[in-house]
C-alpha cells in the first residue's frame, strides 16, 4: 500500500490534477485577503523607494510620519488597485501556471522536472507582468506618491480618474511603464516561488498534488513565507527601477529615465548600489507575510477540492 502512495501511477496521477480554474479561483480570494492585510507595509515600500532626498529615517519613521502628516487611512492609500490588482493577480498567474504546468510534464509518465516546473512559473510571472501587474501598479504607484487627503490638492482624484488622466497626458502605453523590470521581477518571481513552494511542501510536509492530504494554514503559511523570501533579494534593483520608472510622469517635460538600464545606471551613479535595495526591508516584510497568507488559504480551498472530488472519486 506504501509502495503505491510513493510511486503512484502515471494514469492515476494525471486524473488527480487539480483543473486550472480552481487554482485561478484559490488564487484570487487569497489575493483578496492578502491585499487588506497588507496595503500599509506596500505603501510604506513606495515612499521609501520614492525619497531621493532622505526624508523618511526608516520603516517605523516613514509609517508614523504618514500617519501624522496624512491621517491613518493615508496607510492604505491604493487599496482599491491593490486588491483588485492582486486578485487578478494571482488569478492569471495560479491559472497560468497550472496551465503551463500541465503543458511541460512527460506525456508518457505524467511527471513535472523541475526544469519545467521553472519555466512554468517564469511564464506565468511574465503573462501577469505585462497582462495586469504593470498597468494596475503604474495606477497605485501614482496614487501613493500623491502626499495629502484633500481631494482639491490632488492630481489624480482616484483609479479610474488616475488611469484615465495618463492615457490622456502620456496615451495608452503610459501605463505600462516599466513593463521591461516589471518582467524581469515577476517572472523570476514566480519561478523561484513556485519551485520553491513545492520543494518545501514535500520537503517538511511530505505533501504532494493529489495525493489528498489537506495541510494545515499554518503548515502552507511557512511553505509559503519561505518561499516568498529569495525574490524580493535577488529582484530588488528591478523593483526599484520599476517604482521609478512607474512614478515619473511628463509634467516637468523631459523624463528622468530612459528606460531600465538608464534607470539603473542613473540610481547608481547619483545614489550608490545601495539605492538600488531601497525599500528592500518593507518587500521582505510584505512579500514573505503575503505568500504566507495567499497559500494558506489557496491551498485549504484546492485541498478541498483535492480530497472532495479526486481523492474520493479514486478510492
Amino acid at each position: 500500500m506504501k509502495e503505491s502512495q510513493t510511486n503512484p501511477n502515471p494514469r492515476m496521477e494525471s486524473k488527480k490534477s487539480i483543473p486550472p480554474y480552481m487554482k485561478a479561483i484559490s488564487g484570487s480570494l487569497g489575493g483578496i485577503v492578502e491585499a487588506c492585510c497588507l496595503q500599509p507595509i506596500d505603501v510604506i515600500k513606495t515612499r521609501l523607494q520614492l525619497d531621493r532626498t532622505g526624508n523618511y529615517k526608516g520603516i517605523i519613521h516613514c509609517g508614523t510620519t504618514v500617519s501624522r502628516t496624512e491621517g491613518v487611512r493615508a496607510l492604505w492609500k491604493g487599496l482599491t488597485p491593490f486588491a483588485t490588482h492582486l486578485t487578478l493577480k494571482y488569478a492569471l498567474r495560479m491559472g497560468s501556471n497550472a496551465m503551463l504546468q500541465s503543458a511541460f510534464k512527460d506525456s508518457e509518465t505524467g511527471k513535472l522536472s523541475n526544469r519545467g516546473r521553472v519555466l512554468a512559473g517564469f511564464g506565468a510571472g511574465v503573462l501577469e507582468a505585462l497582462v495586469i501587474v504593470t498597468p494596475f501598479e503604474v495606477v497605485k504607484i501614482r496614487l501613493q506618491q500623491q502626499k495629502g487627503l484633500s481631494p482639491e490638492l490632488l492630481k489624480y482624484k482616484g483609479p479610474v480618474h488616475c488611469a484615465s488622466t495618463i492615457i490622456r497626458e502620456e496615451g495608452l502605453f503610459g501605463l505600462w511603464a516599466g513593463a521591461a523590470p516589471t518582467v524581469m521581477r515577476n517572472g523570476t518571481n514566480q519561478a523561484a516561488m513556485f519551485t520553491a513552494k513545492n520543494a518545501f511542501d514535500v520537503i517538511l510536509w511530505k505533501k504532494h498534488e493529489g495525493d489528498g492530504k489537506v495541510l494545515q494554514p499554518w503548515q502552507s503559511m511557512i511553505s509559503g513565507f519561505l518561499a516568498g523570501t529569495a525574490g524580493p533579494v535577488c529582484t530588488g534593483p528591478f523593483d526599484v527601477v520599476k517604482t521609478r520608472l512607474m512614478a515619473q510622469s511628463r509634467d516637468g517635460g523631459e523624463l528622468k529615465y530612459k528606460g531600465m538600464i538608464h534607470a539603473i545606471r542613473t540610481i547608481y551613479a547619483e545614489e550608490g548600489l545601495r539605492a538600488l535595495w531601497k525599500g528592500l526591508l518593507p518587500r521582505l516584510m510584505r512579500i514573505p507575510p503575503g505568500q504566507a497568507i495567499m497559500w494558506a488559504v489557496a491551498d485549504q480551498i484546492t485541498g478541498l477540492y483535492e480530497r472532495r472530488y479526486l481523492h474520493s472519486a479514486a478510492l
